[in-house]
């Protein structure tokens, strides 16, 4: 289950403090807390345990990647990355429908405007992730990164500063959480197979 990032008129840099206090803070909440496991270690926990530089913790990599259950019988870090950047497709694909949605069902004119600019910006996205995750898939990762923060935060993280005291569906912030992750996975599998 992901935390609901809960923002209004900030800007991206506050966000993105809020997001980082809200990932420290909540490190233990996600699952209770660290569980020492006696099975050995998969190529997810070996991953998930190298993200502490990207604010991200084992257990919010684990949640984030282990929604899909291949993640465990993953080989190695490339086919991680490929599980990573596909999960994002899916979580902003899902996102663009759940506000397609709001939209249809938004009763104001102020509520309308923002889905509907927000919307444009999940259209704009969801090509560009497809992208990345082709490329991935491809063992290509120059521009995925990019494509991926892109996503976090020129697309999540602009829709929650649109909003104001709009309400967005949960799927906007979920998305926020999946793609600051996967960028976090990107980043280190690239450096770690020398791409």
């Amino acid at each position: 289950q992901y935390a609901t990032i809960m923002a209004v008129g900030t800007s991206s840099s506050m966000l993105g403090g809020a997001f980082l206090l809200l990932v420290l803070s909540s490190a233990t909440d996600v699952h209770g807390g660290s569980s020492s496991r006696a099975a050995p270690r998969s190529a997810v926990d070996d991953l998930c345990n190298s993200l502490g530089d990207h604010y991200v913790t084992p257990d919010m990599c684990v949640s984030a990647l282990c929604i899909d259950h291949s993640c465990r019988s993953a080989r190695g870090l490339p086919e991680l990355a490929v599980l990573a950047t596909r999960l994002t497709v899916t979580n902003a694909t899902v996102a663009k429908a759940s506000i397609e949605s709001a939209l249809a069902h938004a009763k104001d004119a102020k509520g309308k405007k923002v889905m509907r600019s927000c919307l444009q910006l999940y259209v704009g996205a969801v090509p560009r992730l497809q992208w990345a995750a082709r490329s991935v898939a491809a063992g290509r990762y120059s521009g995925v990164s990019e494509v991926l923060e892109a996503a976090c935060w020129h697309v999540s993280a602009e829709c929650i500063n649109l909003a104001g005291e709009v309400a967005l569906p949960k799927e906007n912030s979920e998305f926020f959480f999946m793609a600051y992750i996967v960028q976090a996975v990107v980043d280190w599998v690239k450096l770690s197979i020398g791409h």
